[in-house]
C-alpha cells in the first residue's frame, strides 16, 4: 500500500517502512525486552512526510537550475547506488525514480518513489559520501545535478528554499537511522563489548547501521551461513559494498563505509581545528561561514563530552532541554553546510611549526597536513577508576556515557553510577526512567557542591535513585567480560558486594594534550594549554605561546567548563584567526618543497 503526501500535486509516493525483524533485532540485541511501542511507532517518513519529501514549484525549479547541470537518464539507469560516492543533490525536472534499500538477505525493499519537483538525497550529499540507498529511473528522467559544493552554494544563496531542503536532508537521515536503513550490518552477540564498541561509534557519528545477534535473529544466522562464517569469529561487519570485516578498528570501519576518506592536502588549510566538540564545531562554523577553508579532526566522534549528555537543560534557547547528541548533530550538519571538511575518526600525533612555513600536523595514519593556523579544541579524556580489572569490563559492563544503546543493555535492572557533576546528574535522570534502580555513588560529602541545583532537586524526587555519599568503588567481579558484581565502601566502613552488571563512570576528565608534547605550545602543570597574558599574548586571550595556534574549550587553562562557554570561545577565536592570517599571507605553493620536506 502507498501513502500519498498532500503537500503538492506532484508529491512522491511514499511506502510506509515499519521496523523489520532486523531493526527490532537492533533494539533487542542489547536486551531481551524490546520497547513495547517499537513495532507500533510510525516512522518519521510517515509522521512528517511533507517536510521529509517536499516538492519544488516550477519557479523554484527554474532557480535551482542555475546551480547545477541538467542530466538525462534512460529507464533503468542508476541515479545512486549503495556504497558508491554520491554525485550530489538530484532534482527531478521530469520522470519517476524509485528509491530502495536492501534488507539483510539482499532483497530490495522500496522506500519511496519520486516524481517531478522532488529531489534525491540526504546528508551524504553535503560531502559526497557514499549513498545509503539505491535509486533507479523507472522511465526517462531529466534532472538537475548539483555536486556537493553547489548544494552548499544553493543552501546559502536561497535562504528560504535552502532551509526547506536542509530540513529534508536532516529528516531523511533521521528516518534512515530510525529504521536502520542503509549502512553496515554488525553481527555480534548481545552484550559483546566489541559489537557495542562498533555500534556505539556509528551511533555517535549518526551513521545508519543494524546490530544483529545471530543467537536470536534468523536473518543474522542466514548471513553467517551465506559467508560460511563461524560464530566464534564474531563480531563481524558487513559493509554496504559487500566487504566483510572481522572486529575492525573504528578507523577501518569508517573507511569501509566512506565516513573517512582522503584529505585534500594540495594547499594548506586556512584553519585546522583539532577536536569536534562544541568549541571545535563552533569555531569551524564561524570560520567557514566567513570564507576560510577549514578542516576538523577528531579521533572518536563529533560532539565531545557534550555529545554524551543525556539532556542539557541550561543551554540558552532550549527551554525544554535538548540531548547532547542532538545539539551537537545540528552543529556538525551546520559546519558541513558551510563546507567544513571532516576527518573523523583521525588523530593528530604531533604538531610542528617549521620556520617560514605553515604548521604541520602529523596524523596517526602517517599522513601530514599543513595549516596556516591551528585551533586546539581537543578537550579532555575520561578518567578511569583505579580498579585493577576495570578494562576487562569496559564497553560491556563499564560505560562512560548513558545513551539509548547503554540503556537497552540494562533496562529493568539495577545499575551503579559514580560521579557528582552535571553530566552525572543528567545521566542519573535519564537512566532512572529506564532501569529498576540507580545507586549513585558520590566520593564527596554531598551533591550540592558540584551539581546544579535543578538537577539535585530532580534527583531527590526520583524514587528509584539512592545517593550514597563518601562512597567509592573498590572491586569488580565477572567472567568472560561480563560484569556480575560490584563492591563499594563508605568512608570508615567495610566493602559490600552487590549483584550489579552495569557501572557508569562520570568522574571527570584529564586534558587531551599529549600530542602537544613536542609542539612548543606551553602547558600548565596539569597539562592544560596556557593562553593570553600567561604566555605574553596580552589581549589575545585565546592565543597560545605559538604564533597562529589558539586554544579553546576545556583544553584551555582557566576555561569555564560549560557548553555555552565552549561555543562562545569557538566564535570568539575567529577574530584572532583573521588577524593572524591577515598578517601572514600564504606563500606561492611550491609542490617540490612540500613533497620532499
Amino acid at each position: 500500500m502507498y501513502l500519498k503526501a498532500e503537500a503538492a500535486p506532484w508529491a512522491p509516493a511514499l511506502r510506509p517502512v515499519g521496523p523489520t525483524s532486523a531493526t527490532v533485532g537492533a533494539a533487542t540485541a542489547c536486551d531481551s525486552r524490546a520497547p513495547e511501542t517499537a513495532v507500533d511507532k510510525p516512522s518519521i517518513f510517515q509522521t512528517r512526510a511533507q517536510q521529509v519529501f517536499p516538492v519544488l514549484t516550477a519557479a523554484e525549479l527554474a532557480r535551482v537550475r542555475e546551480f547545477g547541470v541538467v542530466h538525462e537518464y534512460a529507464a533503468g539507469d542508476a541515479l545512486a547506488r549503495v556504497g558508491a560516492p554520491t554525485t550530489g543533490l538530484i532534482i527531478l525536472l521530469s520522470g519517476h525514480v524509485k528509491v530502495s534499500r536492501h534488507d539483510a538477505a539482499g532483497e530490495a525493499d522500496e522506500i519511496v518513489e519520486y516524481a517531478t519537483g522532488s529531489f534525491l538525497g540526504e546528508l551524504a550529499q553535503l560531502s559526497g559520501r557514499p549513498s545509503l540507498v539505491d535509486a533507479y529511473a523507472t522511465e526517462p528522467v531529466s534532472a538537475v545535478v548539483l555536486p556537493p559544493g553547489q548544494v552548499r552554494a544553493l543552501l546559502i544563496a536561497e535562504a528560504e528554499l535552502g532551509e526547506r531542503i536542509m530540513r529534508a536532508l536532516i529528516l531523511r537521515r533521521v528516518g534512515l537511522l530510525e529504521q536502520g536503513i542503509g549502512g553496515p550490518i554488525i553481527l555480534g552477540r548481545a552484550g559483546n563489548a566489541d559489537a557495542l564498541r562498533l555500534a556505539g561509534f556509528l551511533r555517535r557519528n549518526a551513521h545508519p547501521h543494524r546490530l544483529m545477534d545471530p543467537d536470536t535473529d534468523p536473518e543474522a544466522r542466514a548471513i553467517l551461513e551465506r559467508f560460511h562464517v563461524e560464530g566464534a569469529q564474531l563480531p563481524l561487519v558487513l559493509c554496504p559494498d559487500g566487504r566483510l570485516l572481522r572486529n575492525p578498528p573504528v578507523g577501518e570501519l569508517a573507511r569501509c563505509i566512506g565516513l573517512l576518506g582522503p584529505i585534500d592536502d594540495v594547499r594548506p588549510f586556512d584553519v585546522v581545528v583539532v577536536g569536534a566538540g562544541p568549541a571545535g564545531l563552533s569555531s569551524a562554523v564561524y570560520a567557514a561561514s566567513e570564507g576560510l577553508s577549514v578542516l576538523v579532526i577528531d579521533g572518536q566522534a563529533f560532539g565531545g563530552q557534550a555529545g554524551a549528555s543525556a539532556r542539557i537543560e541550561n543551554y540558552l534557547g532550549f527551554p525544554t532541554g535538548i540531548s547532547g547528541i542532538a545539539l551537537m548533530a545540528r552543529a556538525y550538519n551546520q559546519a558541513q553546510k558551510f563546507g567544513v571538511q571532516m576527518a573523523i575518526p583521525e588523530s593528530v600525533q604531533e604538531l610542528s611549526s617549521p620556520q617560514g612555513g605553515p604548521h604541520v600536523l602529523r596524523l596517526s595514519g602517517g599522513e601530514s597536513l599543513r595549516a596556516r593556523s591551528v585551533v586546539i579544541a581537543s578537550g579532555a579524556r575520561y578518567r578511569r577508576l583505579a580498579v585493577d580489572n576495570l578494562s576487562d569490563f569496559e564497553g560491556s559492563g563499564v560505560h562512560y556515557w548513558a545513551s539509548p544503546l547503554e540503556a537497552h543493555l540494562c533496562e529493568g535492572q539495577e545499575v551503579a553510577l559514580v560521579g557528582a557533576g552535571n553530566s552525572a546528574g543528567q545521566a542519573v535522570v535519564y537512566l532512572a526512567a529506564r532501569v529498576a534502580k540507580v545507586w549513585m555513588l558520590v566520593r564527596g560529602r554531598d551533591l550540592e557542591s558540584s551539581m546544579s541545583r535543578y538537577l539535585v532537586e530532580r534527583i531527590r524526587g526520583l524514587g528509584n535513585v539512592e545517593v550514597l555519599v563518601n562512597t567509592t568503588v573498590t572491586a569488580l567481579e565477572g567472567r568472560n567480560g561480563v560484569l556480575e558484581r560490584i563492591a563499594w565502601q563508605s568512608r570508615g566502613g567495610q566493602p559490600s558486594w552487590h549483584a550489579i552488571g552495569h557501572l557508569f563512570l562520570f568522574v571527570g576528565a584529564d586534558p587531551n594534550s599529549g600530542w602537544l608534547a613536542q609542539s612548543g605550545v606551553a602547558l600548565d602543570a596539569d597539562g592544560f594549554v596556557l593562553t593570553g597574558e600567561s604566555v605574553g599574548q596580552g589581549s589575545q586571550f585565546l592565543a597560545t605561546s605559538r604564533a597562529g595556534v589558539f586554544a579553546i574549550g576545556d583544553i584551555r587553562a582557566g576555561s569555564v567548563k560549560r557548553v555555552a562557554a565552549a561555543v562562545g570561545e569557538g566564535a570568539q577565536v575567529v577574530a584572532g584567526l583573521h588577524d593572524h592570517l591577515a598578517h601572514n599571507e600564504p606563500e606561492v605553493p611550491d609542490a617540490n618543497k612540500w613533497l620532499h620536506g
